[in-house]
């Protein structure tokens, strides 16, 4: 076409030739598209009718233009199409006219030709600036291929911040957990797994980390934050390790230390702490799992020859899923029913000698291997059955309860109840350890995902380079809301580790729920966002040595383990309707009266058709209206269930059967609790946070974690009018507009986390170091 000797004749042509390079350059041309482009040709007063009977036949489908004669078009027009084109938004005949002019015609096109000209694009329906990037192959950008990884705060100040006042602790674990010694086993290899699991823990307790929260004189350091925080770092290496590592120290040495006394301390603690003395914790049952109460397994006591008779008296009463028991464990915390001249005296903890130091079980005590699991297969769980074993008077843990020199139960807690749940409550670090753990392995699958996304190039502008899928806001959406999850949750986890250590008496009912709360929304966070990492990643996040199926497998029983979640946010929702009743029945009329005003003036200032339709972004942004909104979520849950579980209650039913009636709604009274002391702990970060730049990333991740949680429970908020239409399209807006400025600083905020190359261990980020 272009040799043809009519474009010697008539440069002018070469006006022709952008339209037809773009109606041809997806080697189809349509009826319409030519019918369109005969007409204006036929029509042109300028052209001879040699030309014209040219340029049709360039139109005919039975014979396209060859490929490399498409090429040569396209390197024809890329001599005066470059990415001012496109940035001025140019049309298909404006660049044939530049064209027309480097060949030295143009002039001989009348004005109303012109107009006829470039009417024809949007007869084709072409968008001009749209087809005009086609034309500059090395220089197209766009909004989606400029983005690009950069960080706004310093990395070592965010870690730092991270880290607080045990990262001395923690760089510490993250040397160590780095060493050879701790390389990545097969864990298809079961036998050497395990062993090897053991081993590891082993290594940490020589270096003091098993003891960390026991007291000085048992060989520790009396430092449970610092425990807590070696429990969340190792969670970046194998949570085998994790959980051997937790159910040693943390179940079995803390019950001992907490529900024992001096006596136990003395004797136990050290060989505790150095895994002299392996041991398990022996509570769920297969018949009683969450229901700890309805524990079946007896400790009959003989005050003729002082001892405890442990018997399992059925299957469903054997202890089950027990970490440590199929191989390793010599002893064990027992929880079983007391039973002193046949009364029953609820659940209590004794402690059980399952195996002599050769390994061998003693008389009475019969252990199944629970065999492969769905993950956590470095962990030795079993079965535990026991046959009228015979225990010492001083092996029953006495801090709560004891029986005294004339065979008598005694307890300084007088009421079953109260004892029972006091004794449960000295164990929530479990569910601190859990959670914490959860969001370690949550930062690892995103730290492969993101880093993985920043570098994986899939798809681009036509003719122009392809874009890192990070750059697409599908991934962004899928990827930057966990991250602020994370972030989120981490400082909360902080707050609630914070308040354990702190704790009073009084304090406890409130702890526990929080503790409840979190560990069952951290954990459902870690499950989604490993699935959602997996997805991101593609096949390569389907390739075991990627490790995320790791974190998936291991972590999925965390949902389940130290309480179900779903009971544990039933927990939550009575604690909070427990506090709701003592609200009220704290207050007199008058405080009636007030808070009810306050409530009526609150929802007056919140619902007024302004706010509820308000969508500026400085107020969309404005921690004072999330927190509000949070707020008022919690309290209208909250206050129609204690609503339905009242009227069920006046109208006879018995009450177990309307907390069951009610169960969807305290399910979500829990949910709402913890989202807003989720949101309320970020936003207190924020304002102590001094670093600027820090400051700043943080507030978007806020931000973003606030506004997506709006987002996913917008169908109450329309339902309940709190919101309009307009105000949630507005948050929609607004979070699309954060993951993009998110995803800028993605890579950094994963780096913060400081996780080790040797833990993550995943060839498709670390071979792109390289």
């Amino acid at each position: 076409m272009l040799n043809h000797q009519l474009f010697e004749k008539n440069p002018s042509l070469f006006v022709f030739l952008p339209l037809y390079y773009t109606v041809w350059c997806d080697a189809v041309l349509t009826p319409t598209e030519i019918s369109a482009i005969q007409n204006l040709v036929t029509h042109q007063p300028w052209l001879s009718g040699d030309e014209k009977k040219f340029l049709l036949s360039q139109l005919d489908p039975a014979t396209p233009p060859l490929p490399d004669e498409l090429k040569n078009w396209l390197t024809e027009i890329q001599k005066v199409a470059d990415q001012s084109s496109a940035d001025k938004k140019l049309g298909l005949i404006d660049i044939g006219l530049a064209l027309a002019k480097v060949h030295g015609g143009s002039e001989n096109i009348p004005k109303t030709s012109l107009k006829e000209l470039k009417a024809i694009e949007g007869v084709l329906g072409v968008i001009s600036s749209e087809s005009t990037f086609c034309f500059n192959i090395a220089q197209r950008k766009t909004l989606t291929n400029q983005q690009i990884t950069k960080a706004s705060f310093d990395i070592a100040t965010m870690s730092a911040l991270l880290d607080g006042s045990q990262s001395g602790i923690i760089n510490k674990v993250k040397t160590i957990i780095s060493d050879p010694a701790f390389q990545y086993v097969d864990p298809d290899d079961l036998p050497n797994y395990r062993e090897q699991t053991l081993k590891w823990c082993q290594l940490l307790a020589a270096q003091g980390f098993g003891s960390k929260a026991y007291p000085k004189e048992y060989g520790g350091d009396g430092d449970m934050a610092g425990y807590f925080a070696i429990m969340e770092t190792i969670s970046y290496h194998d949570l085998s390790l994790v959980i051997k590592f937790g159910v040693q120290f943390g179940l079995f040495g803390m019950s001992i230390y907490f529900l024992g006394t001096e006596k136990h301390h003395k004797k136990y603690l050290k060989d505790i702490g150095t895994l002299e003395l392996p041991g398990c914790f022996a509570m769920t049952e297969t018949g009683h799992g969450s229901n700890v109460k309805g524990l079946r397994t007896t400790s009959t006591y003989s005050h003729t020859d002082k001892t405890f008779i442990i018997h399992t008296p059925d299957e469903d009463a054997q202890k089950e899923y027990i970490g440590n028991a199929a191989l390793h464990g010599q002893m064990a915390t027992v929880f079983a029913k007391l039973i002193i001249d046949g009364i029953d005296y609820g659940v209590n903890a004794f402690l059980v000698p399952l195996r002599d130091k050769k390994g061998k079980s003693l008389k009475g005590v019969n252990i199944k291997d629970c065999g492969r699991k769905m993950g956590l297969n470095g962990v030795d769980n079993g079965i535990i059955n026991f046959d009228q074993v015979v225990i010492p008077y001083e092996n029953m843990l006495d801090q709560y309860a004891s029986i005294d020199n004339k065979g008598k139960f005694n307890s300084p807690i007088a009421s079953d109840n109260r004892r029972f749940f006091t004794m449960l409550g000295t164990l929530v670090g479990g569910r601190i350890g859990i959670p914490r753990s959860g969001n370690s392995a949550t930062k690892s699958g995103l730290t492969i995902a993101i880093k993985y996304a920043d570098k994986r190039k899939q798809f681009g502008p036509e003719h122009a380079p392809e874009v890192p899928i990070l750059n697409y806001r599908t991934h962004q959406r899928r990827l930057m809301p966990l991250l602020a999850n994370t972030y989120a949750l981490h400082f909360s986890l902080q707050y609630l580790t914070d308040r354990f250590l702190n704790r009073s008496e009084s304090d406890m009912q409130e702890i526990e729920a929080l503790a409840a709360g979190l560990k069952s929304f951290t954990t459902w966070n870690t499950t989604a966002t490993l699935q959602e990492c997996r997805e991101a990643c593609g096949g390569k996040g389907y390739m075991s040595e990627n490790r995320i199926d790791a974190l998936k497998n291991d972590t999925d029983v965390f949902t389940t383990f130290e309480g179900d979640n779903t009971v544990l946010m039933q927990l939550v929702a009575k604690s909070r309707l427990t506090e709701f009743k003592q609200e009220f029945s704290n207050m007199d009329f008058f405080g009636i009266v007030n808070y009810v005003g306050s409530q009526a003036k609150t929802s007056l200032m919140e619902l007024n058709p302004i706010t509820v339709r308000k969508t500026d972004e400085s107020h969309l942004l404005d921690p004072e209206f999330q927190l509000s909104a949070f707020e008022y979520r919690e309290r209208d849950i909250l206050t129609s269930a204690a609503r339905r579980i009242k009227k069920h209650l006046d109208n006879g039913m018995d009450s177990f059967d309307a907390f069951n009636q009610t169960q969807y709604h305290l399910v979500n009274v829990g949910h709402a609790f913890v989202e807003r002391v989720v949101l309320e702990q970020f936003i207190i970060q924020i304002e102590k946070t001094e670093d600027k730049a820090c400051k700043t990333v943080l507030k978007k991740l806020c931000d973003l974690f606030a506004l997506s949680q709006i987002e996913k429970n917008k169908g109450w908020y329309l339902e309940h009018d709190y919101m309009a239409g307009s105000k949630t399209k507005a948050i929609r807006k607004l979070i699309n507009k954060l993951c993009w400025e998110i995803r800028q600083e993605a890579v950094p905020l994963v780096e913060a986390f400081k996780i080790p190359d040797s833990c993550l261990a995943a060839p498709i980020i670390i071979s792109n170091k390289k």
